[in-house]
């Protein structure tokens, strides 16, 4: 039997219709699809797709059983290794990853493992979640700081080893970057909403507007449980330093997505947060962050929306899934340029930008080429609003205030290979250690804390146990 060679696409919305609401673009695979495309599988016995997944699922054997029409049995399997799958399989840059690695990618295109993952988590929740019986509890408390993809998945794995597990979260919803980072667009926080239940019923517990080192000290942790895992994420927003940055109507990334995701600024007066959005939107940065600000900048009824990025566009950080979302939706594209400031008018809001035109040098350090000035080769627009999306620093409220944790030149958490941090049985992951990266390396690093604060609980244990037997 021949193999088709490319996937089967995924129907969406318009992009005329998508650009006027916020419901979900891709709206998935029907079974009949989701078979199709899991026939295209060769079930290689190397299973180099397993290998690129930072999680580690078993992907052929999730595929054929899809394969089979075996739903039930094939998200059983990701769940084995991954606990968020409707999320990974709307935002995981699965093409860098499991599809990058895809033996198909010889002859066409890769399986659609994303769509598959996404299928099979979504045919589950509508069917409804099947929960695992909770394992012996092994009388150990653990703390999780963060309610991101780290710490959910540090916690839910915790917990199915029958650990007590207590999140604590900042803001009044769990979720992290998912919730107030990532747009309904991208990922409904009806669907998050649902995965966190979840987490919830494995026996996790969650307590949110807590914020460690404010609100409760960072040692009264310490004293009530055996072991803390820190994953609070990348929340500190980078700026470009120039002038008129602090401007009326300039927002770092951060500020914009959360207005809109978390705190409703679309749904305004419904809900008391505003929002201001003018007629032209610049936002500056090349990532899937900045895709998504300008991609909401247009649903919050900007008539034009720039994408300014200092190299060309083959040096796009940005999935290419979200690029192309983009240009179908009218973004427009600003490349080898870079803003130098901005202007205000007489009340204080931002309503021009100067920018120079860039050009590619020498590959630098992260292997791309160094953008370079071009010398008077200045031009200026007018602009209404501004958002920032040159990237993230680790969050630093928990390393200021924890005395005796290492910290690396640009603040993140230093942890050895087991993810423990400089403090004996405090352990980190994510974004916090790592910088911003992607939810998928995030949940990773989550779930191999979580194997090591399970082993030194079990080896502490066995020790207990060993005492009371002597005595």
């Amino acid at each position: 039997m021949s193999i088709k060679k490319t996937k089967h696409k995924m129907p969406e919305q318009p992009p005329r219709e998508r650009i006027h609401n916020f419901e979900e673009v891709p709206l998935g695979y029907d079974e009949e699809t989701a078979i199709k495309e899991a026939e295209r599988c060769l079930q290689c016995k190397n299973k180099p797709c397993s290998k690129g997944c930072p999680v580690g699922v078993d992907i052929p054997e999730f595929i054929k059983k899809i394969k089979e029409g075996k739903f039930e049995e094939a998200i059983a399997i990701i769940k084995e290794k991954n606990i968020l799958p409707a999320v990974t399989g709307r935002v995981c840059p699965y093409e860098n990853q499991c599809e990058g690695a895809c033996t198909l990618n010889k002859i066409g295109e890769p399986v659609a493992i994303g769509a598959l993952e996404r299928f099979v988590a979504d045919w589950e929740r509508k069917k409804g979640f099947l929960i695992p019986d909770k394992p012996q509890p092994t009388g150990k408390k653990v703390a999780v700081i963060g309610s991101g993809p780290a710490g959910l998945t540090a916690a839910s794995e915790l917990a199915k080893k029958g650990h007590e597990v207590t999140i604590f979260e900042a803001l009044h919803k769990p979720g992290g970057v998912l919730v107030y980072g990532i747009p309904e667009f991208r990922l409904p926080k009806k669907i998050l909403d649902k995965e966190i239940e979840y987490i919830e019923k494995l026996g996790v517990k969650i307590k949110c507007d807590i914020v460690i080192g404010q609100t409760i000290p960072f040692s009264e942790l310490q004293k009530e449980f055996d072991a803390i895992f820190i994953g609070t994420g990348a929340g500190l927003p980078r700026w470009l330093n120039i002038p008129g940055e602090n401007l009326a109507g300039v927002y770092s990334a951060n500020e914009f997505l959360t207005r809109v995701n978390l705190m409703k600024a679309h749904r305004f007066p419904e809900y008391d947060t505003p929002i201001r959005v003018g007629r032209r939107v610049i936002t500056v940065g090349g990532g899937n962050v900045a895709m998504d600000c300008a991609r909401t900048a247009l649903r919050l009824g900007a008539q034009e929306s720039f994408i300014i990025y200092r190299r060309s566009e083959g040096e796009l950080p940005a999935r290419k899934e979200e690029v192309e979302h983009a240009k179908e939706e009218g973004v427009k594209f600003l490349f080898l340029a870079c803003p130098t400031r901005f202007f205000e008018d007489e009340k204080g809001n931002v309503r021009g930008m100067e920018y120079i035109q860039m050009k590619l040098g020498e590959p630098d350090e992260t292997g791309r080429r160094k953008p370079i000035p071009i010398p008077n080769s200045e031009s200026v627009m007018q602009v209404d609003t501004v958002i920032i999306a040159i990237g993230q620093n680790p969050n630093p409220l928990i390393p200021l205030t924890v005395k005796g944790l290492k910290v690396g030149k640009k603040g993140n958490i230093l942890v050895d290979e087991n993810y423990q941090t400089s403090i004996e049985g405090v352990y980190a992951g994510g974004d916090i250690a790592t910088g911003a990266a992607t939810v998928i390396l995030a949940m990773g690093a989550g779930k191999k804390a979580a194997e090591s604060i399970d082993t030194v609980s079990y080896t502490h244990l066995r020790a207990h146990e060993t005492r009371h037997d002597l005595v």
